[in-house]
């Protein structure tokens, strides 16, 4: 269901507070029509209640997550994920209970990229494999904010202004190509401008470890390699939500939709995470099955007035692109590549 913004006013010759007023009268409409207030506020009870039960008392102590451990985290997000769309199915038909799981399937595809920087980010840093599911906890929860904020912007400006879906898919295609074509090495974090400038501005103990975020000493508070890393993190997180929110506002329109399948593949990359982290040398031809996605989407949104593609047919693509990625990444290893 889209955004009313219909039902604003058509006099914006208003104060400038007056329009800002409408537009958020607007926007809480527009999500109090794509599902409930209890909904929406059982979702986020439900995303609570998980995050307090991961960190607060199954991962209370500092340590590093067995193999089995995080199989067994990210069988019980996917379990998760699975019920919630087949409620999404019961309650809201076949349409949307496909764009959910759509939506799902392409974020948590998209997520996969982070984890590649991720492995670079706690490499480059020197977390201690037992340090890196807080940071990734705390990174989670960050990302939760962000992703919300954005797509509730993204949903606003596509259904506020039409043509910005051309925008949003010129800037997909741009990026899938973009990979597709440039290769070369990722750049080092620690020499991020923003990391130097985080060291230059902000009082920095290099040697205040990966176990808190702040040290003190003689009396003063300063930063530890501990909140560097999770800033990366963050920013590293933003900057790939700004390809993956536009990429699922390609699939559905319903904020409900789009937000719920959005957290549901975040809260599960950290398992992701440690489940693949010693295999991501692997899956080396992955990143051109995303750019390969990325630019389908692109080309979906500038094409949607004149040529439709169903939603199922959508999922059917993107999961033949990235199944079709990691058999040539598993029949084809990294060491191979030279040889070819």
């Amino acid at each position: 269901m889209g955004i009313p913004w219909e039902s604003a006013p058509s006099d914006w010759g208003l104060p400038a507070f007056d329009k800002l007023d409408v537009l958020e009268d607007s926007l809480v409409d527009a999500l109090l029509q794509a599902a409930p207030w209890w909904a929406w506020g059982g979702f986020h009870a439900f995303v609570f209640l998980m995050l307090t039960l991961d960190l607060g008392v199954f991962n209370r102590k500092i340590h590093a997550p067995s193999m089995r451990e995080a199989g067994i985290w990210s069988a019980v997000w996917i379990t998760l994920a699975l019920i919630f769309n087949a409620v999404i199915f019961q309650t809201e038909g076949t349409q949307k209970g496909l764009e959910w799981f759509t939506g799902y399937v392409l974020e948590k595809s998209l997520s996969v990229d982070n984890l590649f920087v991720f492995v670079l980010v706690f490499q480059s840093f020197q977390v201690d494999l037992r340090h890196q599911h807080r940071v990734l906890f705390w990174g989670v929860l960050g990302a939760l904010l962000m992703r919300a904020a954005m797509i509730l912007a993204g949903t606003a400006l596509l259904n506020r202004f039409e043509w910005m879906m051309y925008v949003f898919g010129g800037f997909l295609l741009y990026t899938g190509v973009k990979m597709l074509l440039v290769k070369g090495e990722d750049p080092d974090p620690t020499q991020n401008p923003m990391v130097r400038a985080f060291r230059r501005f902000v009082p920095y103990d290099e040697r205040g470890g990966h176990e808190h975020f702040w040290s003190y000493r003689e009396g003063r508070r300063f930063a530890t390699p501990m909140l560097l890393v999770l800033i990366t993190i963050e920013v590293t997180d933003l900057v790939f939500a700004v390809d993956s929110i536009p990429a699922v506002l390609a699939v559905s329109r319903d904020p409900f939709v789009v937000y719920t399948s959005n957290i549901f593949a975040i809260l599960g990359l950290r398992s992701l995470y440690f489940l693949l982290a010693k295999m991501m040398d692997r899956f080396h031809r992955l990143k051109t099955g995303l750019a390969m996605v990325l630019a389908f989407v692109g080309v979906k949104m500038c094409v949607a007035n004149w040529v439709h593609i169903p939603v199922q047919y959508s999922l059917l693509i993107i999961a033949a692109i990235l199944a079709g990625s990691v058999v040539a990444s598993l029949a084809w290893p990294a060491e191979q590549d030279g040889a070819e």
